[in-house]
């Protein structure tokens, strides 16, 4: 079965999935001891891999990864150099609430070599970055703003856009570092007018935060950030979405 295959079949089944985010360039030999120990232990769904910057660190995080677990590993790039082979899909992210064609399609076409030849399961997903209270790294590489917190409409009609342009996926993100998570009555409309498996990361720092997005609609959350400081969240978050 494919990732998106069983990403669907568990929405369609009302069960939510987690996945931790990991940034290859911060993945130093403690941090990775410690992560690695909490995957073993909380056994999220996926790990997602890649940052804003990352590039030549990648391989060497999933190397290591897939030497410890048995997690499958998903790429979530930054720009086409983020590639790698040895991952089992990748998140091809299309920046919809932005106006800047190179994260639209320019990167996508440079990588589109090496993803076909890789045969790399490739997950088109519509990208969606929401305004969490600060200006957050991939505000700030991508030069796009972020749709407005209170601008459910946009929100929503740039889920539907995605939807009908053949995306398999919608990602509704407030960035690496975000103040704020996204806002649940955002969610709550996407979620009410695409179809699409949702998927809901940046700012999820507690277990309320994770709670909220998952009642508001989110089929897959993603922590990332905070399990920098302290990745044993990650089994407290693991349980909380196993018993919804």
């Amino acid at each position: 079965m494919s990732i998106l295959e069983e990403i669907t079949e568990k929405k369609a089944a009302g069960k939510k999935q987690l996945a931790v985010l990991i940034d290859p360039d911060k993945f130093t030999n403690e941090v990775a001891e410690r992560f690695i120990s909490s995957v073993a232990k909380a056994k999220p769904d996926y790990i997602f891999v890649g940052g804003s910057l990352t590039a030549s660190s990648t391989d060497e995080a999933i190397r290591r990864i897939k030497e410890n677990t048995d997690i499958k590993v998903v790429l979530f790039p930054g720009n086409s150099t983020q590639l790698s082979d040895k991952a089992d899909a990748i998140l091809m992210l299309s920046l919809i609430s932005g106006r800047n064609a190179d994260f639209l399609i320019g990167q996508h076409v440079v990588a589109a070599p090496f993803i076909k030849k890789s045969g790399i399961e490739t997950i088109s997903t519509g990208y969606m970055l929401i305004e969490s209270g600060t200006t957050t790294s991939v505000e700030y590489i991508s030069n796009t703003r972020p749709i407005p917190r209170e601008k459910n409409d946009i929100a929503v009609a740039t889920a539907i856009a995605g939807e009908l342009l053949g995306n398999r996926a919608i990602y509704l993100e407030g960035g690496s570092g975000a103040k704020m998570p996204v806002p649940a009555p955002m969610i709550k409309a996407v979620r009410r007018s695409v179809s699409l498996p949702m998927i809901v990361g940046g700012g999820l720092r507690s277990e309320d935060d994770i709670k909220n997005a998952m009642e508001a609609g989110a089929d897959i959350v993603v922590i990332g950030t905070s399990l920098e400081s302290d990745p044993e969240k990650m089994i407290k978050f693991a349980e909380i979405v196993r018993k919804f």
